[in-house]
């Protein structure tokens, strides 16, 4: 079973996210501040990570900046409310960012863009 870390501290975002990706048969890891995510992607090694971009303590970018220099084979998608013309969703994607989710999302393009990378 592919494992999804989702980093995220909206409580709603992430109930809809877990129902959504379990109800397609994936392993689902929350966590709901930056801190907490890096020290999981060590602890579980996620075929995929799902993170917000304002987050406590680490933020999305933070997140994005530790795990493709840590492990830079595990995609990482930001879904976040802000515009893609934004600068912060430039910066993640100069960081390595592999997608980007605008809130609110449509749950069938959500299972799509992570059928794309696991």
């Amino acid at each position: 079973m592919k494992k999804i870390l989702i980093i995220e501290d909206d409580n709603l975002i992430i109930k809809i996210l877990e129902f959504i990706l379990e109800r397609e048969g994936y392993e689902i890891f929350i966590s709901k501040d930056g801190n907490d995510g890096i020290n999981k992607i060590g602890e579980i090694e996620p075929d995929l990570i799902i993170t917000d971009i304002m987050m406590p303590y680490k933020s999305g970018l933070e997140i994005t900046a530790y795990s493709k220099k840590n492990y830079p084979t595990i995609p990482v998608i930001i879904v976040s409310a802000l515009g893609k013309e934004d600068l912060t969703v430039i910066e993640g994607f100069k960081l390595g960012v592999d997608d980007f989710i605008a809130k609110p999302f449509n749950p069938i393009e959500l299972v799509l863009r992570v059928k794309r990378f696991v």
